[in-house]
């Protein structure tokens, strides 16, 4: 008999949720998101890199695609019949010049909480 789980879905770095027992693997998610910079953002960035330090329009950018990739990778574990998705990690490739993909993946999970 199942127990009741969260109603959020359950994001973690980890391979085990604190609580719950992991009863069935329902394969791997994903989030895939490319982005260039926009114009004032890769003219300003381009400015602020040749005197260094950071260049707060690019981590911006960066911050919002992360975001963007995880929203992605929650719809395709809801979509999964989730109740969570775990071991989450993130990866980032160029693509062209111009452009950055950024790819957040993990396993979705189906839970049962544990007595207690």
């Amino acid at each position: 008999m199942s127990t009741p789980v969260p109603d959020r879905l359950i994001m973690t770095t980890t391979f085990t949720v604190e609580g719950y027992r992991i009863r069935d693997y329902l394969g791997l998610v994903r989030g895939v998101v490319v982005r260039a910079p926009t114009l004032s953002q890769g003219f300003i960035g381009g400015l602020k890199s040749i005197v260094g330090g950071q260049i707060q329009e690019f981590t911006e950018m960066c911050e919002q695609t992360r975001q963007q990739a995880t929203a992605e990778l929650a719809r395709h574990a809801r979509e999964m019949g989730a109740d969570a998705v775990i071991g989450i990690g993130y990866d980032a490739s160029e693509i062209g010049q111009h452009a950055t993909e950024v790819l957040c993946y993990g396993t979705a999970v189906k839970l049962d909480r544990l007595p207690g």
